[in-house]
């Protein structure tokens, strides 16, 4: 896609609107880790000339990817619902009100420590506000061609990965004519072909210790011994927030496996199956970004090329910040539930 013109409306950004971006585009992408490498490249540029230092700009970033796990429409969310049977409309609507906590808890930080940092701050001016977004249209259409083409029952979700695709194609080389077919797809195809075998393989062992671990029944001996000793809700909801962590440190995508496995227990201790659906999901996002293991740290480390342990400097503070957001979230059940009697 053209880098132009979307530049303009993000030099518009303060830090946390660049927060926003990027929780808006994990949702579209299915996967937090795919936003810190097709988004990072393009904002962490944009911070560090606005005068954010290197390592604020880089946590961020890495940190923003993930929390918008909850938000629709989040894959994530799609598989949770499947796996433990729920409704995935009031899953997504439950989902809201918490997914705006992460949001605003690491976006409050985000803003402090650039504002202490000595950060640029732009006024906002609604009328360049305004031509950014009328410049930048044929950009902001196609999340929109995206969705359309999934809600609407026009494709599925590979189907509509490729006619997103087409259409990226299309404004590239007829409507902004910023690529030619023969001299430049080629390259692009080499250098994304290049990104993603590297996302691929920090994929695939991700995969097969998952395998490995669900073979060895590691999360059934687990839940296995909390259901033995622990006798407290509040003490197994605090638990599980741990296992909920691990799990999402060592696992991708696939941890949602174990929900069958979760779910009778918290029946047990009579906690809402949509709040555990939030729970899980929010420990999950959580765990991508857990030292030593999470995902996305190691995804930054590859996307920035930095080392791996400046990676988890960059992001602990925010990594405290949200850990006390999930608490939140998991003792205070009426941040989940009050969209769903309302």
């Amino acid at each position: 896609m053209r880098l132009g013109t979307p530049c303009v409306v993000f030099e518009r950004l303060e830090n946390g609107l660049s927060l926003l971006v990027l929780a808006f585009f994990t949702p579209l992408t299915g996967a937090s880790g795919i936003t810190i490498l097709a988004m990072g490249g393009l904002l962490l540029p944009m911070l560090r000339e606005a005068r954010y230092t290197e390592r604020h700009a880089i946590g961020l970033v890495t940190v923003s990817g993930s929390i918008g796990v909850l938000l629709p429409p989040s894959l994530p969310v799609i598989l949770y619902a499947y796996y433990a049977e729920l409704r995935l409309d009031r899953l997504f609507i439950a989902g809201l009100l918490p997914g705006c906590v992460l949001v605003t808890v690491v976006a409050a930080w985000g803003a402090w420590r650039g504002w202490h940092g000595g950060a640029v701050r732009t006024p906002f001016e609604g009328r360049a506000l305004g031509l950014a977004l009328w410049n930048a249209k044929w950009d902001l259409l196609l999340p929109v061609v995206t969705l359309t083409s999934i809600f609407g029952g026009f494709a599925t979700l590979v189907e509509a990965a490729a006619l997103t695709v087409l259409y990226a194609l299309v404004v590239a080389c007829l409507v902004y004519r910023e690529l030619r077919v023969s001299r430049d797809i080629p390259r692009v195809a080499i250098e994304s072909a290049t990104m993603v075998g590297g996302f691929m393989i920090i994929l695939g062992v991700a995969l097969g210790l998952t395998n490995y671990l669900i073979m060895a029944q590691m999360p059934m001996h687990a839940l296995a011994w909390v259901q033995e000793f622990i006798r407290s809700p509040g003490l197994f909801l605090l638990a599980l927030n741990v296992l909920l962590i691990m799990v999402g440190a060592l696992m991708d995508i696939y941890s949602a496996v174990i929900v069958p496995l979760i779910a009778p227990m918290a029946a047990a201790y009579a906690i809402d199956p949509i709040h555990l659906g939030i729970i899980f999901l929010a420990n999950r996002q959580l765990g991508y970004l857990m030292p030593p293991m999470g995902e996305n740290l190691f995804l930054s480390a590859y996307r920035f090329d930095q080392p791996l342990a400046r990676i988890y400097r960059s992001t602990l503070p925010y990594v405290v910040i949200l850990l006390g957001a999930v608490l939140l979230i998991t003792y205070v059940p009426w941040i989940t539930l009050w969209l769903l009697r309302v």
